[in-house]
């Protein structure tokens, strides 16, 4: 798929958020900054003391697991190496959208993150990379068919490379450069309200994932990229980051993770992808209250075209000629998280907490142009689970305009011109090392209801970490 877009219906990937935190000669010119670190002091992912692995709750991960390796994940912590992985297994039913049933999808993770520091080489310098082996069914793909997809993992079956990258820390961690292949939706157009929920909208939104050539640098395809982050104060931070502007090349299957099905392409010969984003961070009732107010966008620097009309002014569906050709696409967005009440004797930033994001993009050139989400979160409100958390939120989609339009000259139904998501979904620790999360979803007119009905999820989400 090329940066011009001549369809008014841009092909999907599904989203979602990483399991763990989240290239050819571009990373290793950031090694450049690093010749010279100033005040640099990484913060590198990397356990600082080894740890007893039998012990209950070592770093919230599966302790049979740990301590079967011997020894030798504390070992490999105390030169700087951290090693490990996680298992998502999700079973979820529905009824109703485009055929009732069921489908399990499961997805197994696996990473390393150095502290170049503790190696021996750069002071401040941190090393990532992870990969995927995906496997299972689609239930959004196979039985629903909405642009909000059931679970933020679905992908096609493969295994395949998703992030590698070097970043470096400088200024006593004020300033990091990252550097190499990189997930957007790791850093960017993400509340923290969010991460409580399964589905794939309250990561990289539709009108990210619709509207982005292969659907953007999102899970599950990464692209070459630069990142810059600078942290003046401890109230406010600037992200900007710069990205190949397709995740995958073209190919004859027209489906970005079939013409990049390993992660292993690399490109750098799409036009550029820029992303922003401020942060301001404060505390209401005396700092009981934390908050943050982001703002930000993203302009492609490709060349697109117009969803409904030629260069003639007529409809495209009757001249069968391309849209008129248009110069960028580009989204606005705002996010606020809140916590609304602090729960008596739990930890800080516990309790009643609420989020919501708007995003908005040009109609001209865009499937989705308007986006709204919401929800509210309480965390530790059972005595004795302080990891315990319940998560409510509603999510809007709305269908552009001009896209309607082409579907009603072209003969076809016009739609409700929106989807819509409920959810509920509950986060229990079962033992130290695996989260159970039962989840309740109800979409509304997938994919703007044209040929799908409303539809009922249910399902869970068990995640093991090693």
């Amino acid at each position: 798929m090329s940066d011009t877009q001549n369809s008014p219906r841009a092909l999907r990937v599904p989203t979602g958020f990483q399991i763990g935190k989240g290239l050819r000669a571009a990373a290793f010119g950031a090694l450049a900054l690093v010749l010279a670190p100033a005040a640099a002091n990484a913060a590198c992912e990397i356990p600082e003391d080894p740890f007893d692995q039998f012990a209950s709750g070592a770093n919230g991960k599966l302790d049979f697991i740990d301590g079967a390796k011997g020894g030798m994940t504390g070992s490999l912590n105390n030169t700087g190496i951290d090693i490990g992985g996680a298992y998502v297994a999700e079973p979820f039913y529905n009824w109703g959208g485009t055929d009732e049933g069921g489908e399990y999808q499961g997805v197994l993770e696996l990473y390393v993150n150095a502290d170049m520091k503790k190696l021996g080489l750069w002071d401040g310098l941190c090393f990532h990379a992870n990969g995927y082996q995906i496997h299972g069914n689609s239930i959004t793909g196979s039985n629903i068919g909405s642009l909000m997809p059931v679970s933020s993992f679905e992908a096609n079956d493969a295994t395949r490379l998703f992030e590698i990258w070097f970043e470096q820390f400088l200024f006593n961690d004020t300033v990091s450069v990252k550097v190499g292949q990189l997930a957007a939706d790791a850093e960017f157009f993400f509340a923290e309200g969010g991460g409580y929920f399964i589905n794939g909208t309250w990561g990289w939104a539709p009108i990210a994932a619709e509207n982005n050539p292969g659907g953007g640098p999102a899970y599950p395809l990464a692209t070459p990229g630069v990142r810059v982050a600078v942290t003046p104060t401890e109230q406010t931070s600037l992200m900007v980051g710069v990205y190949n502007g397709n995740p995958a090349p073209d190919c004859a299957a027209d489906d970005p993770q079939v013409c990049n099905n390993d992660g292993l392409d690399f490109g750098l010969r799409d036009r550029t992808l820029l992303m922003a984003e401020g942060a301001y961070s404060y505390s209401l009732a005396g700092g009981e209250l934390p908050g943050s107010i982001k703002v930000g966008g993203w302009n492609h620097f490709g060349d697109f075209n117009h969803i409904y009309t030629d260069v003639g002014g007529n409809p495209i569906a009757i001249s069968g000629k391309d849209g008129k050709p248009l110069d960028n696409d580009y989204a606005l967005y705002v996010i606020l998280d809140q916590l609304l009440w602090h729960a008596p004797g739990t930890e800080e930033g516990q309790g009643l907490g609420f989020f919501t994001r708007f995003a908005g993009a040009p109609d001209d050139r865009n499937y989705v142009d308007f986006y709204f989400d919401v929800g509210v979160t309480m965390t530790g409100m059972i005595p004795g689970r302080p990891n315990d958390a319940l998560a409510i939120g509603y999510a809007y989609s709305s269908i552009s305009d001009q896209a309607q339009a082409f579907n009603v000259t072209n003969g076809d139904p016009a739609g409700e011109g929106y989807e819509a998501l409920i959810e509920i979904a509950y986060t229990m620790e079962v033992i130290d090392g695996w989260t159970l999360q039962p989840d309740f979803q109800y979409i509304m007119n997938p994919d703007g209801g044209v040929e799908a009905d409303n539809a009922t999820v249910i399902g869970a989400r068990s995640t093991f970490a090693f």
